[in-house]
């Protein structure tokens, strides 16, 4: 294997540069194209639970607009493990397949596969590729690999080290079958892979193209100078943040073993000159549990959190030169970096989402003109049965649930995106399609008055979802939900997320269900979840009047809540603001 080669060139225009830089892009979003067109899985192509890039022969990063940053951020590490592992034996046409989260392959939880592709040019190593993607099911004790209390990591399925699985060009069949073999959709599971591969190749097609239309020095020479841009950029940035050190802290309901016990994530965070330690060794011991987050994935949440309060503009650029300047220490033992053969199943959602809470409450700190509120937890969950109009089983899982974003001072907080660790990257399904799909029914999916963080900037609205189920009596598994006992935080002054709920409406029974739990759902039961909305910033009596008007006439806000929480008097006949009680209210304001 020949390794990039130390090269003197001159330094490549600008225009070059942004060229190159953004042909990074639009490639890793062909890639998502890809995979949006040909897989077949629900949760890859109609949710997008998928994450892709491109990092240089040793690891670094250089192209990662398109996923999950739980997923993807911290993939250097795996590469690094790979080139470690495999030494000289990487070769034109290799793939390579693991889903790993101890031994080299840094994945967040088993359902995430990864497909790693080197890219040579001229027989030499410059690039690596890579497709993470959500399987439908990774084996396990319970179909979908969210199990919330499995012995050790084994009960949550099959564990894929990183694997040659394509040699020079050519398919290790017997391998890849020995793995499909132990899932339970193995048809479904051989599609969504060759999509992945697919996605892979088109990749490295493409970049070979630009290498052979700009040539190797060139192109190298264009990487060096976005990922030292970006170090400048970011270094600059933090040098806006006051020298000093800032605190915060989440928690997520229970591990799902010990229950209604909560767990904690803490961040300590040092500002100094232009560089930023992120230290998370106040956060509790891992546990029995299947929340437990390695450290490449508490790696990726904590670096998420912080490009939230930088500027804007830089969101589609950042890579290595991000990561220079900002170290996150996380202890082996600790949640945040568990240890072999701790289970990690709920991680991307608990503790992963902690892990950005924690960071964005010390930063919302640290730097109040960006603030931002916590999201409305995740309220996902496995349901697992027969589908009576196909004799199939199936596993249905969804984003569709949960409720909206925090505010960020200046604005409201977006309403129906996904959790704070998909960053809206992952979307909603479509009801239509879902139905088509599986034998459930939609009974009731909208937006909820007053459940959602208050704020001079309120957080996104919370959701109420309902479906019947048409199939069979099946299992349901709600440990990627939280948010039933803790609150996610506000900022400045304004409201954590309400509390949220699920039930099974069973006849004239409502019984609730609590995450990281399991349960029956019956044949004609109807599961109901109330999903909070995000927390907000600011004191709510702050807001402007006219924008609680707004949420009043669109059922965001009732009445009472506009008067007794934004102190704004509005008149039930004609539900226009009055001004002179409203002063009033607001001591004269």
């Amino acid at each position: 294997m020949n390794r990039t080669k130390k090269v003197t060139r001159a330094k490549t225009d600008p225009t070059t540069v942004a060229t190159v830089w953004h042909s990074m892009q639009t490639i890793c979003r062909e890639m998502r194209h890809v995979m949006d067109r040909t897989a077949q899985n629900y949760l890859i192509s109609q949710l997008h639970d998928v994450s892709v890039g491109i990092w240089g022969a040793k690891g670094e990063t250089i192209a990662v607009p398109e996923g999950l940053p739980t997923q993807f951020l911290g993939s250097g590490f795996a590469v690094k493990s790979l080139v470690e592992k495999f030494g000289g034996d990487i070769h034109p046409g290799d793939v390579f397949l693991t889903n790993d989260p101890y031994h080299g392959g840094h994945c967040c939880h088993l359902p995430d596969w990864a497909f790693f592709r080197p890219i040579f040019y001229k027989k030499e190593l410059l690039f690596f590729t890579m497709v993470r993607a959500h399987q439908q099911d990774t084996g396990g004790s319970f179909p979908g690999g969210y199990f919330p209390n499995g012995f050790d990591i084994h009960a949550e399925g099959v564990i894929i080290p990183p694997t040659k699985v394509i040699s020079k060009g050519r398919e290790r069949t017997d391998v890849l079958e020995l793995i499909w073999n132990n899932v339970r959709f193995p048809k479904g599971t051989r599609i969504d892979n060759y999509a992945m591969l697919a996605a892979t190749k088109r990749c490295e097609q493409r970049v070979v193209a630009m290498l052979d239309n700009y040539g190797r020095n060139v192109v190298l020479d264009c990487v060096e100078q976005m990922i030292n841009r970006t170090e400048r950029a970011i270094r600059e940035e933090i040098r806006k943040i006051p020298d000093g050190t800032y605190t915060g802290e989440a928690a997520t309901d229970d591990d799902g073993t010990v229950l209604d016990e909560p767990v904690w994530v803490r961040a300590e965070i040092t500002i100094k000159g232009d560089e930023m330690t992120i230290d998370l060794s106040k956060s509790d011991a891992q546990r029995k549990g299947f929340i437990n987050s390695i450290y490449a994935a508490t790696y990726g949440d904590a670096f998420a959190a912080v490009i939230l309060i930088f500027d804007p503009a830089l969101a589609e650029y950042h890579n290595e030169g991000t990561m220079r300047p900002i170290h996150i220490i996380a202890p082996p033992g600790t949640v945040v970096n568990a240890q072999y053969p701790a289970t990690v199943g709920a991680s991307p959602v608990n503790v992963g989402i902690q892990v950005m809470e924690a960071v964005l409450e010390a930063l919302s700190k640290a730097r109040p003109e960006r603030a931002v509120a916590a999201w409305g937890k995740h309220r996902g969950d496995y349901v697992f049965g027969f589908n009576v109009r196909t004799n199939e089983k199936y596993v249905r899982t969804s984003f569709d649930y949960d409720g909206s974003s925090g505010a960020v001072a200046g604005f409201d907080g977006y309403q129906g995106v996904s959790c704070l660790t998909a960053l809206g990257a992952v979307r909603r399904g479509d009801a239509e399609e879902m139905e088509i799909r599986l034998p459930w029914r939609m009974v009731r999916y909208e937006m909820l008055p007053d459940f959602t963080g208050a704020g001079r900037w309120r957080g996104g609205p919370g959701i109420h979802w309902s479906a019947i189920n048409e199939g069979s009596d099946s299992g349901v598994a709600t440990g990627s939900s939280d948010g039933d006992e803790v609150q996610g935080f506000g900022a400045l002054g304004g409201e954590p997320s309400p509390k949220s709920r699920m039930h099974l409406l069973r006849g004239a029974e409502r019984i609730r269900v609590k995450p990281h739990r399991m349960a029956t759902i019956m044949h004609g039961d109807i599961v109901e979840k109330l999903s909070s909305g995000g927390g907000g910033v600011g004191n709510p009596a702050e807001r402007d009047p006219q924008a609680v008007h707004e949420d009043v006439e669109n059922e965001l806000v009732s009445l009472q809540a506009a008067r007794e929480v934004y102190k704004v008097v509005i008149d039930p006949a004609t539900l226009q603001v009055d001004e002179k009680a409203t002063r009033a209210l607001r001591g004269g304001r």
